[in-house]
């Protein structure tokens, strides 16, 4: 099969370096702040998470697009990523169980992209001048006109981006017996499943419901599920978890849903550098003592000079590579939280056990319910 010559697309980065290479996907012009992903596996699962909305993402993999889609491994309904960056690109997809090409699901959903480019060279820029906003386009060469739309583009750090991926109205999955609450600031689809798995009735609600709506349907436990954008500029999201962990009941929080936890607790969050996003980060539990290899995908991080000083909160896991905050929990109060993915996939499923110990949460808080109202 003859693939013919892709058109010419151009990376512009907002400190001016230019990568010129072969357009992907929809042809066309997308900005976003460009980060990377060190996973060898997964595009799929990593194109159709919410929380990389707004984000032109660079696979440090070299070759994308070789086990084509499968129908299954979306986590979310459509493609997320703002951008596409890759070394090789490969039209031509060979699975038992595929769906199609990347090509077509890229092309379908609007999605813009650049391959034949040097993406080492490229994640050691970012990793050395830090994420940065860039635009990609194969419908307009012209640099300067390019320079102009990218200049005039917001960077992430304020923005506000789970209103634009949260659900519109609340659905219910599995009908275990504990219920789940699960606010919804851009879930990803693996976290509804982990919990089901388990046990579990969850009814996902939007990222603006009232606490007493919430309360409404007798929820066990809540999950402030993972999303996009920067939690600093989230003020109104931060005062409804500060809401719901006053209820007393049980609660867990990943990735967005940690950082929002902590500025619950006036603990602030921080812009990184270039953020921590991969399937082989590692993490130390300072409670057990033991390592996990997780999965990860963030941008901001909770300042643990602030966390160390509140005498409300323990820092439970760090990130062995730059001992930032991975995970705190709220003394005396059944909260926690972690920075990484407990329900991602990555080929070890060493955090799937913080999903086991919210559910025992949720049924010990019964259990102390039901005694207390059995002693009245």
């Amino acid at each position: 099969m003859l693939i013919s010559q892709r058109p010419e697309a151009v990376l512009l980065l907002a400190d001016g370096t230019v990568f010129k290479g072969r357009a992907i996907g929809s042809i066309g012009t997308t900005i976003g702040e460009i980060c990377f992903n060190t996973g060898m596996t997964g595009y799929q699962e990593i194109f159709t998470d919410p929380s990389y909305t707004g984000q032109i993402m660079v696979m440090a993999s070299p070759h994308i697009g070789n086990y084509g889609v499968h129908a299954e491994e979306g986590e979310s309904g459509s493609v997320k990523i703002a951008g596409l960056v890759v070394k090789k690109f490969s039209e031509i997809w060979s699975r038992p169980s595929g769906a199609g090409s990347l090509q077509d699901l890229l092309d379908r959903q609007s999605v813009v992209g650049i391959s034949d480019i040097d993406t080492r060279k490229l994640v050691r820029h970012i990793r050395d001048r830090g994420a940065q906003n860039a635009i990609i386009s194969s419908a307009v060469m012209d640099l300067p006109a390019l320079k102009k739309l990218l200049s005039a583009a917001p960077g992430m750090e304020g923005l506000e981006l789970s209103s634009t991926v949260s659900t519109k109205t609340a659905y219910t999955v599995g009908d275990g017996v504990q219920r789940v609450a699960l606010l919804d600031f851009g879930v990803k689809a693996n976290i509804e499943r982990c919990l089901v798995e388990r046990g579990c009735a969850v009814r996902v609600f939007p990222m603006n419901t009232p606490v007493k709506d919430m309360l409404a349907w007798k929820p066990s436990g809540f999950l402030l599920s993972n999303g996009p954008g920067d939690p600093g500029a989230m003020p109104e999201s931060v005062a409804l978890v500060n809401a719901i962990v006053e209820t007393g009941l049980p609660v867990f929080g990943i990735c967005l849903g940690h950082q929002l936890l902590a500025e619950s607790q006036g603990i602030g969050t921080q812009k990184m550098h270039h953020g921590h996003r991969g399937i082989n980060h590692p993490i130390k539990n300072l409670e057990t003592g033991r390592d996990e290899v997780t999965s990860q995908n963030h941008g901001f991080v909770v300042d643990r000079k602030e966390a160390e000083k509140n005498d409300a909160v323990s820092i439970t896991h760090v990130h062995l590579n730059d001992e930032s905050v991975a995970g705190i929990r709220l003394k005396g109060r059944p909260v926690f939280s972690v920075q990484y993915h407990p329900e991602a996939g990555p080929g070890p499923f060493d955090a799937r056990y913080l999903f086991d110990d919210f559910v025992k949460n949720m049924k010990q808080h019964a259990s102390i319910q039901k005694g207390s109202l059995q002693n009245v």
